[in-house]
């Protein structure tokens, strides 16, 4: 595959681990929106400089927007899906179907909107 190949450069970040696990917790949050402590809590076994590198990947990639609130202490940061990472919240789904399909081992998945999957 050729190094420039738009699949190449997308899988490149999509695929590091809770990339996708992150997205699916801020579509998840109300307004599509989470504070960084609510993301860490969501995510259990994530650790706080992995979670900052991911979110700050997927700023740098335009999938989600960072609101910083100095104006009291400690310092609020919000993090919120933007329209591209609502549309990449699709192909997740259509990811989580094609495994529910295929995959015998699979728990069965009785929601159709991920915001409400309890898996």
């Amino acid at each position: 595959m050729q190094e420039g190949c738009t699949v190449n450069l997308t899988v490149k970040y999509l695929a590091k681990k809770w990339t996708l696990l992150i997205l699916l917790e801020l579509y998840k949050g109300e307004d599509y929106n989470r504070r960084f402590s609510e993301l860490r809590d969501a995510l259990g076994d994530i650790t706080p400089k992995i979670l900052s590198a991911r979110l700050r990947e997927l700023e740098d990639e335009g999938l989600i927007t960072k609101t910083v609130d100095a104006s009291s202490f400690p310092v609020k940061a919000e993090y919120r899906l933007t329209e591209s990472g609502l549309e990449i919240i699709d192909v997740i789904k259509d990811i989580k179907r094609w495994a529910l399909k295929w995959k015998v081992d699979n728990i069965a998945c009785g929601s159709q909107d991920c915001r409400d999957c309890v898996l």
